[in-house]
């Protein structure tokens, strides 16, 4: 009985899936499902996910070396097969996400800077490896925000870059010299016990465009990055990635012009039979600890976190303590939800 009154005010899987046009345009898993905070009770009142997936509900990520037209590909065939955009995110991803109106200060996100990078990769206070290990976490955030996406609405998401192929790029740092040995082998220790615990990408597609012509493109964009820092991607996106990739995922690869034909890459879509991965072997038990997962993001956020010196990640005690109290004294940060931060705590907002 209780289950029946609940279904007559939550719309069903089907009819999540029929909205699909209104959760693209609102955003990361908005629907009327997502009224209800997912959790144990609801499976237990006969919350399921397998009902609500479809033919594209799929994960799809696109990759490929720096400017060689991953978020134009993504987006358009995105709007072609009806799925969710989510563009690729940078070191300010969880102040979007949580709705802040200006990005917080870098003390609180990562503590490093793409441009820093650019202009000075072999930063010696340790920009370059900061940079990577924020920009694995915040794309572990997203990918997160994906899956949690597709089991609670059944729309398929397609991503501009993912947490899967982080490693070329710090690959490439390691071989320019931009982070030591010891920074490859704390990243290595942190992605072997973080991105195993999410299901992979149904589909990944890799756009192949020449180093040189990266490089001209980034050029008339006004960055100047190393050729032989650029052929280091391309080569690990090669050698590593896509091999690594083909275990578990469908690959579909693209020069920059065959990308630009959003109705040919959908027509390969089509044709893929997905007949491979971990997605075949999932059910409503495993996608319910799934859901859990990908829901909570500070667990997502504790899976990257190791215990490790190294000088350039590690802060005193009295700098952590510093930066924690500053950064609870954000408006909004101090007070637990429904509470009001500016009178103080004892007195709750009435709704």
């Amino acid at each position: 009985m209780a289950l029946r009154v609940i279904r007559l005010i939550i719309p069903s899987g089907a009819a999540a899936v029929n909205s699909v046009n209104i959760a693209q345009k609102a955003g990361v898993h908005t629907s009327s499902v997502r009224s209800l905070r997912y959790g144990w009770l609801a499976y237990v009142l006969g919350e399921r996910t397998t009902p609500r997936l479809k033919q594209y509900s799929k994960i799809i990520t696109v990759d490929g070396n720096l400017a060689s037209g991953k978020g134009l590909l993504a987006q358009k065939l995105a709007d072609h097969l009806g799925m969710l955009y989510m563009p690729e995110c940078d070191t300010f991803y969880m102040d979007k996400m949580s709705g802040e109106k200006v990005p917080l200060p870098v003390d609180y996100n990562g503590m490093c800077s793409l441009e820093r990078f650019y202009s000075d990769p072999k930063a010696a206070d340790g920009n370059s490896y900061r940079l990577q290990l924020w920009m694995y976490t915040m794309r572990l955030m997203q990918y997160s925000d994906a899956i949690e996406h597709l089991l609670t609405t059944g729309q398929g998401v397609v991503l501009e870059r993912s947490p899967f192929s982080d490693m070329v790029f710090l690959e490439a740092m390691f071989k320019q010299g931009y982070i030591r040995k010891e920074c490859v082998e704390h990243y290595n220790e942190i992605k072997g016990i973080s991105i195993c615990e999410f299901l992979p990408p149904h589909l990944a597609i890799f756009i192949d465009q020449p180093a040189e012509e990266v490089q001209k493109k980034l050029k008339q964009s006004g960055k100047n990055v190393p050729l032989a820092y650029l052929k280091s991607i391309e080569e690990s996106y090669k050698k590593s990635f896509l091999p690594q990739i083909r275990e578990t995922s469908e690959v579909l690869t693209y020069d920059a012009t065959q990308a630009q034909d959003v109705e040919r890459v959908a027509e390969d879509f089509e044709y893929l039979k997905f007949e491979k991965g971990p997605w075949l072997e999932q059910n409503d038990v495993t996608y319910h600890h799934m859901r859990m997962l990908v829901e909570d993001k500070h667990l997502v956020g504790c899976l990257t976190q190791i215990p490790r010196f190294l000088p350039e990640i590690t802060i005193g005690a009295h700098d952590f303590d510093e930066k924690f109290y500053a950064y609870k004294m954000i408006r909004g940060k101090k007070y637990a939800p429904g509470y009001n931060a500016d009178v103080g705590d004892k007195y709750i907002w009435l709704k």
